[in-house]
């Protein structure tokens, strides 16, 4: 009867230690389901934070490339405005150098200066940087 007894106090042991280990194993998975949920928080709230730099970003880029498209604009009625006075001020020289001529008196008839007749290599010249919003979009 002694052999009968032990296994059953060992029936009642290994309940008991199963039991344990199933609490067990339940706490661990309620633990790994919390802090897989709170890394999802974190990732959905990192994720808000990028799509409102990224917003923020794209409208800063459209904003710059507005203010380039209106430099650049400026720029082609500028350097239409020097191409017309270089014009001008060619047809005068050639009047000036007649009259001179004609006259008889030295008229001193300026050089046009060579930033006028190349325009291209003005002191600042234009160097574009085309972005586009769409560039930067997922």
């Amino acid at each position: 009867m002694a052999s009968k007894q032990l296994p059953t106090s060992q029936g009642s042991d290994g309940d008991e230690r199963r039991r344990k280990r199933k609490l067990s194993n339940r706490e661990s998975a309620r633990r790994s389901r919390m802090k897989k949920q709170q890394r999802l928080d974190e990732l959905l709230e990192e994720e808000g934070r990028i799509k409102e730099e990224n917003k923020k970003l794209s409208q800063m880029i459209d904003a710059t490339t507005q203010l380039h498209l209106n430099a650049a604009s400026n720029n082609n009625v500028l350097r239409a405005q020097i191409a017309e006075l270089t014009d001008r001020l060619r047809s005068l020289n050639s009047v000036l150098q007649i009259a001179s001529e004609v006259s008889g008196l030295m008229i001193d008839i300026p050089d046009i200066p060579d930033t006028l007749l190349e325009p291209w290599q003005l002191p600042c010249p234009i160097q574009s940087a085309p972005a586009s919003v769409d560039m930067f979009q997922c």
